[in-house]
């Protein structure tokens, strides 16, 4: 009997040590993930710190149409109604005054036209007798539906009144088909109507208010902020690219080289913050009919620009490279391009940010054009003789001819930020202009 006994508290021992590992790792992993979750969640706070206070900023919101539910009289008023008015809170505030703004219009509007236009169809229904009542408000719906559901393919419409559209579909069809078993049509449209009023309207009053969060601010931004990274990746492109391997440190992990990945993808952000910012009303330097379509130009010529830029960056580490004599034939003149367009296009972010007229960028725009006269000519010339392995000239020659284009590209962004200057009536500040010296001899205008 010992024996026995003894021998299963060994199987028992053996169980628990083949057993207990795996579930203390996988006890270390959980621990693990929740630490790495909430180590997320503090880093998205500190990134912008906006987002804590707007969850807050929702907290309030959802709390204080609550009350309708809690206060006894407010109940009264609007009974089980009164949770239109929470639902509103959910669905319309969101991170911006121009998104809050646009889905609580979208939201108001839908609900009163909606709302009017059941009424009116269910007065209709009610002159087709009770058989014929259903079958009126069932074509009314189905009509309402395939119209509104069929305009929201218009890309325009879509853009703009999509949320709104739903929620006429959504209201209209509640209403009716609520209606044929409830008589207070009326009294059930007013209150829905107000309740969402009255949530819209709290969403609206919050989020400009209490630390207001503008779309339009953000768009302006964000262009400036792209011009300024393919300005910077273009200062440095010049050193980086004629630099040999037995000069120094490795090309790669640069993070200057890398910032202006983030402009190839920006365009649907730019799109949704121009959107929003349509709805703003009058701000800071922001009139409420402020020209955000020249801001989408601009940011399409910024991304024309980068894609250049992506192709340069691919001659940085491309396999097959020129050999020194060849590079340093072009080296000071595409290096002064290099240079001077990524100066050009940092004095047109800092215009935009400032406001104020881009007369520096003008200067270096022509420094470099005049550069690009003076690579053409090299080009022309010829870089190689007859031995020259056409392999290693190719990739020289493509570099070059990139630069040319992102000049081209360059001197389009300036374009088009004099026209959106002229449009604000930017502030004029005239530029101290001295002459120097260029690469072979020719004038060229600087800035002291």
């Amino acid at each position: 009997m010992d024996l026995e006994c003894a021998s299963q508290e060994t199987v028992k021992q053996g169980l628990l040590a083949r057993g207990w590992p795996p579930i203390k790792g996988f006890s270390k992993h959980v621990k693990t993930k929740v630490f790495e979750f909430f180590s997320h969640l503090i880093k998205l706070g500190q990134d912008d710190p906006r987002r804590v206070v707007h969850s807050l900023k929702a907290g309030l919101a959802l709390t204080l149409v609550s009350l309708f539910y809690y206060y006894q009289p407010l109940y009264k008023s609007f009974g089980v109604s009164a949770m239109w008015a929470v639902i509103t809170v959910v669905v319309v505030f969101e991170f911006s005054v121009g998104a809050t703004l646009g889905k609580g219009v979208n939201r108001g509007l839908a609900t009163l036209l909606a709302g009017g236009l059941a009424v009116g169809a269910h007065q209709l229904a009610n002159l087709s007798g009770r058989i014929g009542e259903p079958i009126v408000l069932g074509f009314f719906v189905f009509l309402q539906a395939a119209v509104s559901t069929f305009v929201r393919f218009c890309p325009q419409i879509k853009a703009r009144y999509d949320y709104g559209l739903l929620i006429f579909i959504l209201t209209f069809s509640l209403i009716s088909i609520s209606g044929f078993r409830d008589d207070e049509v009326l009294e059930l449209v007013h209150k829905r109507l107000l309740t969402v009023l009255i949530g819209g309207l709290t969403c609206v009053i919050i989020s400009v208010l209490l630390f207001p969060v503008w779309a339009g601010q953000d768009l302006h931004n964000l262009i400036a902020s792209n011009m300024e990274k393919l300005g910077i990746f273009l200062e440095g492109f010049g050193d980086e690219y004629f630099k040999m391997p037995e000069d120094g440190e490795s090309k790669e992990d640069r993070p200057f080289l890398q910032g202006y990945k983030s402009v190839l993808d920006s365009k649907t952000n730019e799109d949704a913050l121009a959107n929003f910012a349509r709805w703003e009303p009058r701000h800071g330097r922001f009139q409420f009919r402020h020209p955000w379509k020249q801001y989408l130009k601009i940011g399409a010529l910024t991304r024309k620009c980068a894609y250049r830029i992506e192709s340069l960056n691919g001659h940085l580490y491309a396999d097959i490279q020129a050999k020194r004599e060849i590079r340093s034939k072009i080296q000071e003149t595409c290096t002064t391009i290099s240079m001077e367009s990524g100066k050009a296009l940092k004095e047109l972010s800092m215009a935009i940010k400032t406001m104020v007229q881009p007369f520096a960028a003008d200067i270096h725009i022509e420094n470099s054009k005049s550069s690009v006269k003076n690579l053409d000519t090299l080009l022309k010339s010829g870089l190689w003789d007859d031995e020259t392995d056409l392999l290693e000239v190719v990739p020289v020659a493509t570099v070059a001819s990139l630069l040319i284009d992102v000049v081209t590209c360059t001197a389009e962004i300036a374009e088009s930020v004099n026209e959106l200057a002229t449009m604000l009536k930017f502030e004029v500040v005239e530029p101290t202009v001295s002459p120097e010296k260029t690469e072979t001899g020719q004038p060229k205008i600087g800035i002291s």
